[in-house]
């Protein structure tokens, strides 16, 4: 037992510096993905993406709500024209990368800016899970996915600040 149990700590620390490459990528990859299709759906009013399974399941109608572009705020407070209103894909983009970059530090300031950006994320996450489902009442895969790997790295970033070791190893 206690071999087992060396041999599955060996294997988290091998696998655990490997997550938050693999969540970060993943939330980019599904971010350029929301951002096509939005673009894709602009151009063409008889485009279906892939994640369009029917009428309650639709990320395409989500991103072309009011919701899809700065949250459904920022246009509110700086006008629909202004640059700061984008597709909430641009800043899932910028999330993720940011995640990644900052990660690569191990100092106590990234490890600072890492929780506070993932406490962004997951307020926006929890408001954008209730606009989808008592406002828009559908199912955006895309989405519910992002909302996953916004909690998945928060957890990574909780443990990284509750670490007493190298911070960089988490």
């Amino acid at each position: 037992l206690a071999t087992k149990m060396a041999a599955g700590k060996e294997a988290g620390a091998v696998l655990l510096p490997l997550l938050r490459p693999l969540v970060c990528a993943l939330g980019l990859a599904l971010s350029l993905y929301a951002l096509r299709v939005e673009e894709a759906a602009g151009r063409d009013a008889g485009y279906r993406a892939a994640c369009d399974i029917s009428a309650s399941v639709s990320c395409s109608r989500v991103f072309a709500s009011r919701w899809g572009k700065g949250f459904g705020l920022v246009g509110k407070i700086f006008g629909t024209n202004s640059i700061l209103n984008q597709p909430n894909s641009v800043y899932g983009v910028i999330f993720y990368l940011l995640q990644l970059v900052v990660s690569l530090s191990s100092s106590r300031a990234a490890t600072l800016v890492l929780v506070l950006s993932s406490l962004v994320s997951l307020a926006g996450s929890v408001y954008l899970a209730y606009v989808l489902a008592f406002e828009l009442r559908d199912l955006c895969l895309v989405c519910v996915t992002t909302y996953a790997l916004n909690i998945a790295l928060a957890a990574l970033n909780y443990r990284r600040a509750r670490s007493p070791h190298k911070a960089k190893e988490q």
